[in-house]
């Protein structure tokens, strides 16, 4: 029954359907209304259907205390409760995240091990939420976050989802901090797996345990380095990672780094977490965007976005700051370096005939000549720089500073191989196999090798370099800057007890200078929407520590320690073969 309530003013009616709120109101409201909730189309028409959770019916409760409407005592009702348990969650939530909060004992750690209190307060807010985007500044720990958030029995068994290279890894993160039995996944087709608490399945095998994910049984998901699923449930490890993440109680995504291109991508990996807690796809493009380059999408208030996934506890984020890890940020270089222009030239009738198809072709001719420029380009000038970048290296080795070398293309690695032979380079890419991968980390931390060369997206997550190697140096440039953020945080992390210097060589012809722009918008995207509380950090640029290096390599001795004999760490194995262009 509806009966209108003791107001001397309605501006139309509103009723719940059974799974959404349906509002016919004035067309003064109407304007007022969808300036409050921009996910209704500017063009729609009375009724509105507005779907969501306690959070909605919060505000519709203020918004129908300005606009008096016509509604049910039974809806009034519904509308008051969701109100009142939107605030009891909001109280909740924000006693956990007080800066006074004191974590509960945590039940499930071995002996004497612990969690920091910042981990466990990650932990409470997901398993009340029961998702969470997790992108605490790389290096605080998000790993023992996610252990502490699925090591209730509430929460087992649960699926561990990592990228290829880090199943080993996440086993003995877990050994050493609990109990729980693990089990790695180890083929792309469905086994009967043994009785654990938790299965470590990466990306790359997933897409096959899709008909599994119904019967699974796993309560807890845990995606690591989620921007894996960035490209949204269209790709086949993306419908499955959506098929189990549906049947959980609770879903943890992990980076630092979720955002690698542009600000549309954070809606396809919110959307892992929870379906529609953005929205859907149009909604959120209607709300939040602007068209970008390509034909994609930029968000056009980053700050704005990245504040409402943090209130609505979408998102939770810490800095080293925040959690009083004083460690000084990687001073970051860019140095200018020669090139050969013969590469470039071979390659110029080639990539000038691509470039006018780009310019002027049909839509496949220009998208196909786009990848194939962006590839012989960036090819050309990796080339191009390669012998000047490895010049640049030996400086560096001379003055008895191991290096963390980055690149991305083959033919590159090869020239550095052989100008750096006398150095024992080894190789961390994606041609290697598990048992290569395993004895490059080995050779580069007990000091058999002094330079590692590391593909720029093959190392996400990978920890323990930082025991040996205070120098990153970027050959090779990616088209997103949080792909070299993830480069660096493989030293500038835990344990390391030097300042870091991460180098960029640069040239000034080929890809470079465009690649650097591209980057710097992209940056602006994923700073404002991760960190919208903050201002950009000031980045540490001491170019004098080249000056030093050089130098110590012309008197020809250095003041650095000679590295430390460690003992080799975590197993590694194969990732997927990169693509040679830009990867969206």
């Amino acid at each position: 029954m509806t009966e209108q309530l003791s107001f001397k003013r309605t501006y139309g009616s509103m009723s719940w359907t059974g799974s959404a709120w349906s509002l016919d109101v004035e067309p003064h409201v109407a304007i007022r209304l969808k300036q409050i909730f921009p996910s209704i189309n500017k063009t729609a028409r009375t009724p509105f259907t507005l779907a969501g959770g306690p959070r909605l019916g919060a505000d519709l409760k203020w918004f129908t205390d300005r606009y008096p409407l016509k509604i049910s005592t039974e809806d009034v009702a519904r509308l008051s409760g969701q109100k009142t348990l939107f605030e009891t969650q909001q109280s909740e939530i924000g006693a956990i995240l007080s800066p006074s909060w004191r974590p509960p004992a945590q039940a499930g750690f071995r002996g004497n091990m612990r969690p920091y209190s910042y981990q466990t307060q990650a932990a409470e807010l997901v398993r009340r939420t029961g998702r969470l985007l997790l992108m605490d500044e790389m290096g605080l720990g998000k790993t023992i976050s996610a252990i502490a958030a699925v090591v209730a029995p509430d929460f087992l068994p649960a699926l561990v989802v990592p990228q290829t290279h880090l199943p080993g890894q996440w086993a003995e993160k877990i050994a050493e901090f609990t109990n729980l039995k693990t089990h790695i996944v180890k083929k792309t087709t469905p086994y009967e797996l043994p009785p654990v608490d938790v299965v470590i399945c990466p990306y790359s095998k997933l897409a096959g345990w899709i008909d599994y994910a119904e019967s699974s049984g796993f309560k807890s998901v845990v995606f690591d380095e989620i921007q894996e699923l960035r490209s949204g449930s269209g790709t086949a490890k993306g419908a499955a990672a959506q098929a189990f993440s549906r049947q959980a109680s609770l879903v943890l995504g992990l980076s630092g780094t979720p955002i690698y291109n542009y600000g549309e991508e954070i809606w396809r990996i919110c959307d892992f977490l929870e379906g529609g807690c953005l929205g859907d796809w149009f909604d959120f493009v209607r709300e939040w965007c602007s068209p970008g380059p390509g034909g994609k999408w930029l968000v056009s208030e980053p700050e704005a976005l990245g504040t409402y996934l943090l209130e609505n506890h979408i998102a939770l984020r810490r800095t080293r700051r925040d959690v009083g890890d004083e460690r000084k940020f990687a001073n970051t270089i860019i140095h200018t370096v020669p090139y050969d222009e013969q590469p470039l030239e071979d390659g110029a009738a080639m990539m000038a005939h691509l470039a006018r198809q780009v310019i002027s072709g049909s839509f496949t001719e220009r998208g196909q000549a786009a990848r194939e420029f962006d590839m012989l380009l960036r090819h050309a000038t990796g080339v191009a720089k390669a012998k000047h970048v490895a010049a640049f290296i030996k400086v560096l080795l001379a003055a008895k500073q191991p290096v963390l070398l980055c690149g991305w293309h083959r033919d590159v690695y090869d020239i550095w191989m052989r100008e750096l032979a006398e150095y024992k380079p080894v190789l961390f890419t994606g041609s290697e196999s598990p048992k290569q991968k395993r004895a490059t980390v080995d050779a580069f931390l007990s000091g058999a090798s002094d330079v590692m060369i590391m593909s720029l997206r093959s190392g996400a997550g990978l920890d323990g370099l930082q025991a040996r190697c205070r120098t990153i140096v970027f050959g090779e440039l990616d088209w997103s800057g949080k792909v070299h953020e993830q480069c660096i945080a493989r030293l500038d992390r835990p344990g390391q007890t030097e300042d870091v210097d991460a180098i960029f060589l640069v040239a000034d012809g080929g890809s470079d200078p465009g690649v650097m722009g591209v980057i710097g918008l992209k940056n602006s995207q994923a700073h404002g929407i991760v960190d919208p509380l903050s201002a950009p950090s000031d980045q540490r640029s001491d170019s004098t520590r080249i000056r030093q290096l050089a130098e110590l390599y012309l008197r020809g001795k250095s003041h650095l320690a000679a590295p430390p004999q460690i003992s080799p760490t975590s197993a590694v194995s194969v990732d997927d073969q990169q693509p040679l262009f830009e990867e969206t």
